[in-house]
Order: structure tokens, then C-alpha cells, then sequence
């Protein structure tokens, strides 16, 4: 089955940015909110740290679902409920009121961009679908930049408020769109076992690439959800604004994602790829130690093209293992693991950046970014493979 040009990506494109600017948009706005509501910077990193929490956990129950439930089906229920989130976040005055939504927003972002991913492998003949995940991810990568960048952009000109309220709408306008997508009728779907998720993960490969997933993000949250307080510690200039254009770094994330295909061929293989993405990122972690921004700055564009080189590679090639079997719970595992990684990332560094200090938050990112690539290392795959 073959994704139609327009009618079928641009949907998926549009959702998929949204949802990712959901999920990101308060970051840049973390040292804002630890003032506004009066609470510590830990606290405040928790923002992303909870909705990260049941991104980990939920895939799988939405993998599950997927095997027999339309993707499209889940996505009408989900999106616009996610929209009702962003409204009631950008109203709220209360800080656990708003660690709650960001709780709630945790649960419905999984089953979105599960049945995203899970859509569109369904809709992808095999020899596209490595270049049809590079495109989602390039959105994913989009997604991310614009609502931090939006998000400080915004709250700068007219207050925080007005970013989230300013998703609701858009969340609302991705909704309608839904409604031009046809069913994935490709999907091979069957009653779910519980020891499905067993099957999976005993599928040769399939365990080291999920845990150098969870690695790979565990790095890559860590960075990006304390970068803001880097920044007012070298800066008193460090504003929302500021703060919110120091992603610009996550466009190259899209030149990489993009042109992953092609870096394949060029090295001969996925795994190979994943391991030189895996070299770039620790490299760049030594780069993040300058004390100048604009350095910092610079280090970013390198730091986000080598994880989502990563990143678009491993999820191409997870489905390309998978076959049309068990697709939800493939996708559904690797969304698992990926947020894992971000859940823990997103808060535990945050008390070694305490204790230690900027550099001592860098060595242990950099420690967990080798035990990534020794997972990657240790696989063999099939001939026809890397």
C-alpha cells in the first residue's frame, strides 16, 4: 500500500507537528514558570519530566489497541481532546493543576503518535518505508523546534498563555484534517496475545535497538529540558525569547532525519549509521561544555543532527524488521522505550547537575551515550541487512 502525494501525508504532517509542539512548548518557558508559581527549578523540569512518564508506558497498551482498532479511529478521539488540554492549561493558575494536564496530555500523545507511526507503516510498501519515516520524523524534529521556538516567541510578545491557547486552535484545525485520511487498510490486524510483547522483544536485534533508543533520549531530554537554566547562568540576557531560539539547533535534525537514506547507502548499512550517530552525539556532549552562548548555540546544530540521524535510522529500520506482523506493538515499543529514556532524562540529571555541576551533568550524559552504542555494537542481523 502506497501513501497517497498530498491527501494522505499533509494530515499526518500537520498532526504530527502539532502533537510535538504540545509536548515541548512549556520548555523554554521553564525558568518563567518556576518564578510565575513560585517553585524550584527541579520542580518546574518535572513539567516535561510527568508528561514523559506515561509516554513510556501507554505505547504499549496503544500497541495493543492498534492491533485491532483503526489508527485513524484513535487519532478523531484523541487530537481533539488534547486540544481541550491546551485550553485548560493556558486558564490554569495553579501549579498541580497543571502538572495534572501535563499528566493527561502524557497519556493522549502516545496514542497519536503510535497510530501515527502505525498508519503510516501500514500505508508504506517496504521499500519506501524508510523514506516515509524520515519524513515523519523530520516532522517530529519540526514539531519540536517550533513549539519551543513558538512557545518563547510568543510568551515574550504577549505572555505564556497566549502560546498554549494559540495550540488549542491549531490542534482543533489538525482534527478536521483527519478527515481526509482513508483507513489503513494494509494493517494485518489480529487479536492481541499477551505474550505478543514478548515476541517482539525476543526478535534478534529488536532489544538493543530499543535500548539504545531509551539511551539516546535519556541523553537528548537531559540536555534539552536544562538547557534554559544553562543558559541564565551564562547570560542575564537569557530571556523566553532567547531561550526559545537557542533550539534552532533541532532544524538540522531535519537535514539529517531526511537525508538518513542516503547516509545508509553511503556507509553501507542502518547499523553502521546508528553507530556513527551515536560517536557524533558523545562527541558534541565534550563541545557543550563552552562557557560562550553563541558556541553553545552552534554545538546545538550538531548535537540535534546527530541524535536524529539516530533516531530516523532506528525507526526506519525497526520497521523494516517487523514485516507487517505485530506493527502496532513494534511502534508501540519503540515510542515505549524512546520516552523511557526521556522520562528519566528529563528529571535524574537535573541532581547530578545540582551536586555537580554543568560538567559533571555532561560526563554522566556522555557515560550513558557509550552504553548506548555497546548495545548497538553487539547486533547481527540478517544478510540482507547491515
Amino acid at each position: 500500500m502506497h501513501l497517497r502525494k498530498h491527501t494522505e501525508i499533509l494530515p499526518i504532517i500537520f498532526n504530527t507537528i502539532l502533537v510535538l509542539s504540545v509536548l515541548y512548548a512549556p520548555q523554554p518557558l521553564l525558568p518563567l514558570l518556576s518564578q510565575e508559581f513560585g517553585v524550584s527549578r527541579e520542580a518546574a523540569a518535572a513539567l516535561t519530566t510527568i508528561t514523559f512518564i506515561p509516554l513510556a508506558l501507554a505505547p504499549l497498551a496503544y500497541g495493543y489497541l492498534l492491533e485491532t482498532v483503526s489508527p485513524i479511529r484513535v487519532l478523531k478521539i484523541a487530537v481533539p481532546l488534547l486540544a481541550v488540554t491546551e485550553l485548560c492549561f493556558a486558564g490554569t493558575s495553579n501549579f498541580s493543576l497543571l502538572m495534572t494536564i501535563r499528566l493527561i496530555q502524557g497519556l493522549l500523545i502516545p496514542a497519536i503518535l503510535t497510530s501515527l507511526m502505525t498508519y503510516l507503516s501500514g500505508r508504506s510498501a517496504a521499500d519506501t518505508i524508510q523514506r516515509v519515516m524520515a519524513i515523519y520524523i523530520a516532522a517530529t524534529i519540526f514539531g519540536g523546534f517550533i513549539g519551543r521556538a513558538a512557545s518563547g516567541v510568543i510568551a515574550n510578545l504577549f505572555g505564556w498563555r497566549f502560546s498554549f491557547l494559540l495550540l488549542a486552535i491549531a490542534l482543533g484545525i489538525g482534527f478536521i484534517t483527519l478527515f481526509r485520511l482513508p483507513e489503513a487498510n494494509g494493517l494485518k490486524t489480529t487479536k492481541p496475545q499477551p505474550k505478543a510483547i514478548l515476541e517482539v522483544l525476543r526478535k534478534p536485534a529488536f532489544l538493543p535497538i530499543y535500548l539504545s533508543i531509551f539511551c539516546l533520549f535519556f541523553v537528548f531530554a537531559a540536555v534539552m529540558n536544562f538547557l534554559p537554566f544553562r543558559l541564565t547562568e551564562l547570560s542575564d540576557q537569557a530571556d523566553e525569547l532567547r531561550i526559545g531560539l537557542m533550539y534552532s539547533g533541532y532544524m538540522m535534525g531535519i537535514v539529517t532525519s531526511l537525508g538518513a537514506p542516503r547516509v545508509i547507502s553511503w556507509v553501507n548499512g542502518e547499523l553502521k549509521t546508528i553507530r556513527i550517530g551515536l560517536i557524533c552525539l558523545g562527541i558534541t556532549l565534550i563541545g557543550l561544555a563552552v562557557n560562550q552562548v553563541w558556541l553553545l548555540f552552534g554545538m546545538m546544530f550538531l548535537f540535534c543532527g546527530a541524535m536524529f540521524l539516530v533516531h530516523a535510522t532506528a525507526s526506519g529500520l525497526i520497521n523494516q524488521l517487523a514485516g507487517s506482523e505485530h506493527r502496532g506493538l513494534t511502534n508501540g515499543l519503540y515510542v515505549a522505550f524512546y520516552y523511557a529514556g526521556g522520562s528519566i532524562g528529563s528529571f535524574v540529571p537535573g541532581i547530578i547537575y545540582r551536586h555537580y555541576g554543568w560538567n559533571g551533568f555532561l560526563i554522566a550524559l556522555a557515560i550513558i551515550c557509550g552504553i548506548g552504542y555497546f548495545c548497538i555494537r553487539k547486533i547481527k542481523l540478517p544478510v540482507n541487512h547491515s
